[in-house]
């Protein structure tokens, strides 16, 4: 059975009038590990659900001021709502069909033996994680890039990918610096991957991209009413991280206001949803990462320095793709089989040297690009220097400076005529090439007026 990450506590409620029975079943869930709050009336049950993240509620369904099965109407519509398991002592079988309707894990009736207990909590637990991580991968699914992993031979760039393996088991905030384009996220995916969280969610937030009005809500959630068209309960990317990592990229763009609550929640391991009155306990790693100077933003006041050190207790610095001229030959060929399909176009000498004559101000990630469009644009199956959409090549036209300019229809003439000739125009090879039907590429072949070369009708 899967078990909470390392340092998390189940989170369970415990809503039982019985005061007897509710005292000894606190008592053996917190020998067994896990974090209780117990509450003597469905009123109190209802308050505290909506007022503390829980992972488990159990509920007993004859309570004074509101059954467990109307406490469970009332939250089964909530964000975030825990799993819950009815109990009751007056068991049958309309009853345990209501509350599996009402979106109820489990019914259990009394007497009831604790080891049952623990079990059904724990697979209820099972169930919200897995909840959780569906929620959040549809949240991301529209961000996902497929980056490649770090690949590098230039010796500085290996030390610090020793220094992730080493760092990645600890607990410690990690600060990543660099120039845009550098890596910094492939960093943090494998921090979090390599660390005893690795099973947990990695959540991401750039603070630069969201306006300072709505970064509050997102980092920390609200509560139901904090304000206008607050209708439920908003569970914050903080909390979703809860047992995984947070990576804040662009950390130097917080305002003021937000750096201090996130100064508070780092150091006291809890925080306040807005309009919140009960405090939410979190246990996340921060991962940040900027592409500034944050220690001249501390000496100019623009960045805490408390938040600064607690941030920064571990430093990664990533160079840029210029003093990595040894890595962009091994790059370059990399993003042409990525992007190339089954045959890959190669570079021409002139081309790899225009390449390793270029500053790279957009770094990896303009090398990357670079060469999605390269793809596209070479003919005849070699990448010539002018197929390259780069500033300050020299000896290039002017037409050929304007290649980023090309359209996207003549991109895509180009490389279907490409790969045509590439697979001396057997149809079936060249559209698995391009990854689309061989009707989709009959009508492409129509569409732009190609014909078949003479040397290629046999075949």
């Amino acid at each position: 059975m899967t078990a909470p990450t390392a340092g998390a506590r189940i989170k369970v409620l415990i809503a039982e009038d019985e005061e007897h029975l509710g005292g000894i079943l606190e008592q053996f869930l917190v020998g067994r590990g896990y974090q209780v709050t117990v509450t003597r009336d469905g009123r109190a049950a209802l308050d505290a659900l909506r007022s503390e993240a829980y992972d488990v509620a159990l509920l007993d369904i004859v309570m004074p001021e509101m059954d467990g099965l109307e406490v469970l109407r009332n939250i089964r519509e909530d964000a975030a709502h825990p799993e819950v398991i009815i109990i009751t002592g007056n068991g049958t079988i309309e009853t345990a069909i209501t509350a599996i309707r009402l979106g109820a894990y489990d019914y259990l009736t009394k007497p009831y033996r604790m080891a049952e207990i623990d079990v059904l909590v724990r697979r209820a637990w099972e169930r919200r994680q897995l909840a959780r991580e569906n929620a959040l991968l549809h949240n991301r699914l529209s961000r996902v890039d497929a980056v490649p992993e770090l690949i590098t031979q230039y010796a500085p760039m290996q030390a610090v990918l020793q220094l992730v393996a080493r760092v990645a088991k600890s607990d410690s905030p990690v600060l990543v610096s660099g120039e845009s384009g550098t890596g910094k996220e492939l960093i943090a995916r494998a921090l979090h991957r390599l660390s005893e969280r690795g099973a947990g969610a990695l959540v991401d937030i750039n603070c630069e991209a969201i306006a300072d009005g709505l970064i509050e809500t997102e980092l920390f959630g609200y509560e139901k009413g904090a304000f206008a068209g607050a209708d439920a309960r908003k569970v914050g990317l903080f909390e979703l991280a809860g047992g995984g990592t947070l990576f804040m990229d662009e950390i130097g763009g917080l305002e003021p206001k937000l750096q201090g609550k996130l100064l508070r929640a780092l150091e006291q391991g809890s925080f306040f949803r807005v309009g919140g009155t009960q405090k939410v306990e979190v246990n996340a790693r921060i991962v940040a990462a900027t592409n500034k100077d944050l220690a001249a933003a501390v000496a100019d006041g623009r960045f805490r320095s408390d938040l600064f050190y607690r941030v920064n207790t571990i430093s990664i610095v990533l160079p840029p793709l210029r003093e990595r001229a040894v890595d962009i030959p091994l790059l370059a060929t990399h993003f042409l089989a990525q992007f190339g399909g089954a045959h890959p176009p190669r570079l021409s000498d002139e081309a790899m040297h225009a390449l390793e004559g270029y500053r790279w101000p957009g770094n990896v990630r303009e090398l990357r690009n670079v060469m999605e469009r390269a793809v596209l644009l070479a003919n005849g199956g070699v990448i010539q220097a002018r197929d390259l959409p780069l500033h300050d090549v020299p000896g290039r036209s002017g037409a050929s400076q304007q290649a980023e300019d090309v359209s996207l229809a003549e991109l895509e003439r180009r490389h279907i005529e490409s790969v045509l000739s590439r697979t001396n125009w057997h149809q079936g090879r060249a559209a698995s090439v391009l990854g689309i039907s061989s009707k989709t590429l009959y009508r492409k072949i129509r569409e732009y007026g190609f014909h078949r070369p003479r040397a290629a009708n046999g075949a």
